[in-house]
């Protein structure tokens, strides 16, 4: 590797961060960051606009994230970092590109941050609606924050049996669903006539099924957490494809036999009546079909849901904001560890997002969740777009060096990166019309451009090797 290619990657110099993290923790750490509000609030908007047909919407969000995959898993192989995309990004694109994209993606993690710490407060809420959402905010963030600062060791088992909780809590709802679909207990069969017999299975149209996917695609969001943890993973050439691979297929598998069983158990319209956000669907699920005790039950999961993608997210946060101040582009003292190996400074500096909602929770206790939601989106998808083109340079460039081949190749090339790239930006373009979500564009676009000053106007330090 060149110089000018070391200085980029930034951490591969001075101080490191610790490489403790298996396959299976990666695994689970990559769902742990995946599934969280998208699913278990933000689908109830989903379904909200797309009727039955949501079923297809999470279809199509299942095709992009394996063209995502496909991608991402390329490059990490290849250049296992904790800067990851951001790094790729300016290794095979330009400074100007590392420096939006980590920057993009810093910001958006901080304000999915504040949005799952919005969510826990909404649930605790049903259980306590008299209480102050800003209270659960504020200690759940503590909580967390400090989870975090200790070895990414004890990260790695935290997250591990918290994203465990809710990846059996989704089997136990699918299984205990299907139970009550099929007639397998006391209760009489319900059936899977609430699919069609509320305005049909595309009830509001296959516009319906495609505005959806403002919603369905940031349940996605969060698997890229895989690349940005091979940085930390033991292995990383073979257990960053395996706990890629494994990932995906579980999330296919958990969100449409989650959405499946949803919707046959109670009619769509009755899951989100308004646009307001106040309970999980999974939760009224059980209300609606007279199980108090499940509902209770589900509540406490959903809650551990949300933190264990709040505390993922925290992990994300602070290893972008690392590898921007080892990159040269976040002041020096950003970039350095504790004693125990973690980014300490990153870490603190990334709790900027529980300030914000912590901010929105008190100010604007109605609509905080939907507003943070939006704004998280823009980043989100801006560096999916991003990896997508990454990879078309990074594959050129790879090739045409002859450089040894692969464990891991993207299926298609060069069409499946152009699909994916394509996908996004018309998800993009469609939150326009998404009620609710022109916050994405309205937020996001002015913020490249303010990034986009910000690098020209302070003329960004060269790399040592200039």
């Amino acid at each position: 590797m060149k110089m000018s290619e070391a200085a980029g990657l930034g951490i591969e110099q001075g101080e490191q961060l610790s490489r403790q993290l298996s396959s299976g923790q990666l695994s689970m750490i990559a769902i742990g960051g995946a599934i969280g509000t998208g699913l278990f609030l933000g689908s109830s908007l989903a379904v909200r606009i797309a009727g039955p047909g949501v079923i297809v919407s999470y279809l199509i969000g299942a095709v992009i994230a394996l063209l995502f995959m496909g991608a991402l898993s390329e490059m990490a192989v290849a250049h296992p970092t904790a800067g990851s995309f951001g790094v790729y990004a300016e290794l095979y694109l330009n400074r100007w590109a590392g420096f939006v994209v980590r920057y993009t993606y810093w910001a958006a993690q901080c304000i999915a941050i504040g949005g799952e710490a919005t969510a826990i407060a909404i649930y605790c809420q049903w259980w306590f609606p008299n209480t102050p959402k800003w209270l659960w905010v504020l200690g759940f963030s503590l909580a967390l924050l400090y989870v975090n600062a200790r070895s990414v060791a004890s990260f790695g088992s935290f997250e591990y049996w918290f994203a465990m909780i809710k990846v059996v809590a989704i089997v136990v709802f699918i299984i205990f669903g299907l139970a009550l679909v099929t007639g397998l207990g006391p209760i009489p069969a319900i059936g899977f006539s609430n699919l069609t017999a509320h305005g049909g299975f595309l009830a509001t149209g296959w516009r319906g099924v495609w505005m959806a996917m403002a919603f369905v695609i940031f349940s996605y969001i969060g698997t890229e957490v895989v690349a940005v943890t091979s940085g930390e993973a033991k292995n990383p050439e073979t257990a960053v494809p395996r706990a890629m691979h494994s990932m995906v297929a579980r999330l296919i598998l958990f969100y449409l036999g989650a959405i499946v069983v949803l919707i046959s158990i109670v009619p769509w319209k009755q899951i989100q009546p308004g646009s307001d956000v106040t309970a999980s669907p999974f939760v009224k699920v059980f209300q609606l079909i007279g199980v108090p005790a499940a509902a209770h039950l589900v509540n406490f999961v959903v809650i551990t849901a949300a933190a264990s993608s709040m505390n993922c997210n925290l992990y994300l946060c602070s290893r972008m904001m690392f590898s921007l101040a080892r990159g040269g582009y976040a002041p020096r003292f950003l970039g350095g560890v504790s004693s125990r190996g973690t980014p300490l400074p990153a870490l603190l500096v990334s709790a900027a997002g529980l300030l914000l909602a912590t901010f929105l929770a008190f100010a604007y206790p109605d609509g905080a969740f939907v507003y943070l939601f939006g704004i998280a989106l823009f980043g989100g998808l801006f560096v999916w777009l991003m990896i997508f083109v990454t990879h078309l340079f990074f594959r050129r460039k790879w090739d045409s060096e002859r450089r040894p081949r692969l464990p891991v190749r993207m299926f298609g090339y060069p069409y499946t990166s152009l699909l994916g790239a394509a996908s996004i930006v018309a998800i993009l373009v469609t939150t326009w019309w998404v009620e609710g979500m022109r916050v994405t564009l309205i937020a996001g676009l002015p913020w490249l451009g303010a990034l986009t000053v910000a690098y020209f106007l302070v003329r960004l330090r060269p790399s040592t090797s200039e």
